[in-house]
């Protein structure tokens, strides 16, 4: 498919990455009716809870999955402005919060990371057992957007009612965009990232002592010391680097069979340059990239409520009902 240049141009001060990516994370106000949880029980025994959200009216036919990114839930601002985009077009919303994510620690060792395209799997089979919906939308945001392209691309069989997704701000290379975020000029993201996974991690070390201990989570310095300690080995994966191979979106992104569109910007600061795939997109008949000059991560605000990755997911979606 072709390459989109897209026609995204913010507001003057969210030119810069830096603006854009921290105004829509922390500062950026969506209201939204309050989701509605329901407790899904995964085949292993853990649980996955999902918060819906509705249109005006309830008996659409028309669900959408949304997927957070690291250290998220669904109640991240870009997680409640997509679901409001969607639920204004008469979408259901089905907002994923990743095991350990929604205010209560899972109950195994495991946890989330960006290749766990089985719980994934796992909801989409709940949903579908629900027997409403006829037509579900995969959206997934970073990290989620990863493990939704990999579960995409993988050797499954992918529902007929799945119709198409998108993917913002995807780290479809996860060591590079380890190496990216990790850049002096990210200090600050990365520091952020680290604490707010190190204190998760002691939260476990407490549940789980004999698989982990504090004294080796203080030890960590970085990302990657987390993803070697905890990540990788709670989850199969010999290491760090194993884990990135295996569950980096990139390797799966050529057998992508349904209608997909991948919005990473330009001046996304935690991107790598694998992370824009413009030759597998070329070749591809499924998936659509486009990379807009500005954006930052997940930070593509316009003048209005509706941002401009909202707008393009529910028209590129839309287009496939």
């Amino acid at each position: 498919m072709p390459v989109i240049t897209g026609n995204y141009v913010p507001p003057g001060i969210f030119r810069s990455a830096d603006v854009s990516t921290i105004y829509s994370a922390t500062l950026r106000k969506v209201e939204l009716p309050v989701y509605e949880r329901e407790r899904i029980e995964l085949s292993d025994g853990d649980f996955i809870d999902l918060d819906w959200s509705y249109g005006k009216h309830r008996d659409t036919d028309k669900l959408v999955i949304l997927l957070h990114g690291l250290a998220g839930n669904a109640s991240r601002p870009y997680m409640k402005g997509m679901a409001r985009a969607f639920n204004n077009r008469n979408w259901t919303v089905a907002a994923m919060n990743f095991r350990g994510c929604s205010e209560e620690l899972n109950r195994h060792f495991r946890s989330y990371h960006a290749g766990a395209s089985d719980d994934l799997a796992e909801v989409i089979t709940h949903v579908l057992s629900l027997k409403k919906y006829s037509k579900i939308a995969l959206v997934g945001f970073s990290l989620g957007g990863n493990m939704m392209l990999k579960y995409l691309g993988e050797n499954r069989s992918i529902p007929d009612e799945i119709i198409g997704a998108t993917g913002v701000s995807v780290p479809c290379d996860l060591e590079g965009s380890l190496g990216a975020i990790n850049r002096m000029r990210n200090f600050v993201y990365s520091k952020r990232f680290e604490l707010n996974l190190k204190q998760h991690l002691y939260e476990r070390a407490e549940k789980f002592p004999d698989y982990i201990s504090k004294k080796k989570i203080s030890a960590c310095t970085s990302l990657r010391d987390i993803d070697d300690l905890y990540t990788s080995r709670a989850h199969g994966y010999k290491n760090a680097s194993d884990y990135y191979k295996r569950t980096s979106a990139i390797g799966f992104l050529p057998a992508i069979k349904i209608p997909t569109l991948l919005i990473n910007a330009e001046n996304d600061s935690f991107l790598s340059s694998d992370c824009y795939p413009y030759k597998i997109a070329e070749d591809s008949k499924h998936l659509y990239l486009e990379v807009p000059p500005y954006g930052g991560h997940v930070g593509f605000v316009t003048k209005t409520s509706i941002y401009y990755h909202e707008k393009r997911a529910t028209d590129f979606i839309e287009a496939m009902v």
